[in-house]
């Protein structure tokens, strides 16, 4: 039986809704999350990009990881080179960009003729306009190296990222909810 490979995202330990699963703090979910990954090591490989494991260094203390951290989550990046893409990738997301764009203009439009007080507008517009435009929609080179290395090892994607699960379900790579991944690899520790 082929060993099973996850490719983990930064929002299973900081996504409040999901880390939780974890541990309460972004630290506190991730140590925990590497211990248990420790013990399932005989059947589960666990892989994170490089952009994606310093990402992931900005919330948490790195002083404070064990030494194996690296050894238990294979710090990879994709073969960016090698990797094929279908054109409709491309063709949907620069249509997508493009009504994102024009509903962010609305926003910001609607904000303009808004008669609240300038503070007010403003906390409003940058809200509704990051909602318009960068909810649902893969926007970081993070994003793409998480959905290239599922590719590249045809393993599960772990994310609460609604953008990245929609854009790696087109693709057809395999996506798993956080909040799954702790019940599925304590099954794989009791094999």
């Amino acid at each position: 039986m082929p060993r099973e490979k996850f490719i983990i995202d930064t929002s299973v330990f900081t996504n409040p809704d999901t880390r939780t699963v974890f541990g309460e703090t972004t630290q506190e979910a991730f140590l925990n999350f590497i211990e248990l990954a420790r013990n399932a090591r005989k059947h589960i490989d666990f892989y994170m990009p490089p952009s994606v494991y310093e990402e992931l260094l900005h919330f948490v203390e790195e002083n404070e990881l064990p030494g194996d951290a690296e050894l238990v989550i294979y710090i990879k990046p994709p073969k960016r080179f090698e990797i094929m893409v279908p054109g409709f990738l491309l063709y949907e997301l620069i249509e997508e960009l493009r009504a994102r764009i024009d509903k962010g203009l609305r926003v910001a439009e609607e904000a303009v003729r808004s008669p609240e007080d300038s503070a007010k507008t403003i906390n409003r517009l940058r809200n509704r306009y990051r909602n318009a435009v960068r909810s649902g929609i893969i926007d970081s080179k993070e994003d793409v190296d998480l959905i290239l290395l599922a590719m590249e090892l045809n393993g599960a994607l772990v994310t609460s990222d609604h953008g990245i699960t929609r854009w790696a379900e087109r693709l057809g790579v395999r996506t798993v909810n956080p909040k799954a991944l702790k019940s599925i690899v304590d099954k794989y520790v009791k094999k």
